[in-house]
């Protein structure tokens, strides 16, 4: 604890450098816009951030991802409570009671409570990172390539069959996924492998290339015609934010109820943020005695899911930056920009980058007093930037995401990259297939390849090593039994459909 509390101060010490602060500043601002606004979600935005991130240093480089992504929950919650917006799915529970709380004069209040339980909560998330991520890094320290392996299947399994929808279209992308990222020179022998004869694939898929186009274009050719979002003129001062002390009292339990759920879910792979906030606000509607004022303005239905999104947007960064396994595609696509700066994510990490990992933990404290303290002024022209037609705001996200991909290598073939993902993502949008499993796959499928194959030399192709170790043994029974779960609740689903109504 001594150590970890030292290295804390060594981290807020790297983070308030002048360079990695001012990046850090920009992450959350742009996170906190992008929260806002519908459609423009973390995963896009970090998409198309990625040409910057190749020419600045790794440490602001990591701060600045990460601010957008812990940003974008709190700015999805201004839509959300003042207009009944869901900007994001996560963010669709908080509607139930926020916007009623709004329509009832107190959408100052809820607002408050939001910014109180999300400060609570991902502190909450933080000190778990402190002291859990170290000693994830001993136990995986003993793990061989067999454990990291099985490890990897059941975060794959897990991004694939807990995704929206059906897990069949989930196991799917998740393939093509694997697939993309098989693409290029393999490592062991130089042949190369699905380029088609195309000589600017030898050297692979560029991870900005197929995230630009699945989250940027592929968003823009669907929301094409969609109308632009008329804001009601919901105001808010700053003194309606402040809650009172029974307000305070109704929303403390939900509050701590909630953070617990998203510290709990943050550590397990697959469990996207949107599931977190249902959960939480399904547990809160059971617990309390009055369930009935649920979904007509009950401050709980509020800081319950607002917690939880935003203790495991905080612990999501355990598995991630520990183990190197992301626990959701936000995570994937910065596990994926650590890659690209030549940095390998997992248990050695800490010990050779401390400056990244401990400057980053630092960086979530910083960032988190910086969103609250910017909220509270800035809320009205959030909801001012809610006018911003779509016809204006696409076509811009269109441009930058073409000049970004472009100046990365000079190349056009990679803007031919981007566009050729963007149709893909959106025949994939139409056809109802979720496209966030593709990340996981395409950013863990090399590592896995790797982690197979060392595992296999070492063993002399004996495939028993993934059962006779008890690490690898485990995982590759919880796999299993994942895959057994959707089965039945697959069968289960089908015998409801055929039987006869009565």
């Amino acid at each position: 604890m001594h150590d970890s509390l030292i290295q804390l101060m060594y981290g807020f010490g790297v983070a308030l450098q002048p360079d990695n602060l001012m990046w850090s500043v920009f992450g959350v601002l742009v996170g906190n816009l992008i929260g806002v606004l519908p459609g423009m979600g973390p995963l896009s935005t970090i998409s198309m951030l990625l040409p910057v991130v190749s020419i600045i240093a790794p440490v602001p480089a990591i701060l600045m991802l990460a601010g957008i992504f812990y940003g974008s929950q709190y700015g999805g919650a201004i839509g959300a409570i003042l207009l009944n917006l869901p900007s994001h799915p996560p963010h669709a529970v908080t509607c139930l009671d926020g916007y009623p709380l709004t329509r009832q004069g107190k959408g100052g209040t809820a607002l408050g409570i939001t910014m109180m339980a999300s400060f609570f909560a991902a502190s909450v998330g933080i000190v778990v990172m402190i002291f859990l991520s170290p000693m994830l890094v001993q136990a995986a320290n003993s793990f061989g390539p067999a454990d990291i392996c099985a490890i990897m299947l059941l975060g794959l399994l897990a991004g694939a069959t807990m995704s929206r929808g059906s897990p069949l279209k989930g196991v799917a992308m998740t393939v093509l996924g694997l697939l993309c990222g098989s693409i290029g020179t393999d490592p062991l022998s130089g042949t190369a492998r699905y380029t088609l004869g195309i000589s600017e694939l030898r050297d692979g898929v560029e991870l900005g290339g197929l995230t630009m186009g699945l989250f940027g274009i592929a968003d823009f050719l669907v929301s094409v015609n969609r109308t632009t979002v008329s804001p009601s003129d919901a105001h808010v001062r700053m003194r309606d934010m402040r809650p009172s002390r029974a307000e305070m009292r109704q929303a403390f339990w939900p509050m701590l109820r909630g953070t617990g759920v998203g510290t709990l879910f943050g550590a397990l792979p697959g469990t996207g943020p949107t599931i977190t906030t249902f959960i939480a606000y399904a547990l809160e509607r059971k617990w309390s005695k009055t369930p009935e004022r649920f979904g007509k303005g009950a401050l709980e239905g509020v800081a319950a899911p607002e917690a939880a999104s935003h203790s495991k947007t905080q612990v999501d960064f355990i598995p991630t930056m520990s183990l190197g396994i992301p626990g959701d595609p936000v995570m994937a696509l910065i596990l994926g920009a650590l890659i690209m700066k030549g940095i390998q994510p997992g248990p050695q990490l800490i010990s050779e980058h401390p400056d990244i990992f401990w400057g980053l933990v630092a960086s979530f404290w910083i960032g988190n007093v910086l969103l609250v303290i910017l909220n509270v002024p800035l809320i009205g022209v959030w909801v001012r930037l809610l006018r911003v037609p779509y016809r204006q705001l696409y076509p811009s996200a269109l441009f930058f995401i073409a000049v970004g991909v472009f100046s990365t290598r000079n190349n056009l073939f990679d803007v031919a990259i981007v566009a050729a993902f963007g149709v893909i993502g959106a025949v994939l949008l139409a056809l109802e297939f979720p496209l966030s499993p593709i990340v996981l796959g395409f950013v863990l499928g090399p590592m896995l390849e790797e982690k197979f194959r060392q595992a296999t030399l070492l063993s002399r192709g004996d495939l028993s090593v993934f059962l006779t170790r008890p690490v690898a043994a485990g995982f590759v029974a919880a796999s299993g039994l994942l895959v057994l779960v959707q089965v039945v609740a697959w069968l289960r689903g089908r015998r409801l459909v055929a039987a006869p109504v009565q």
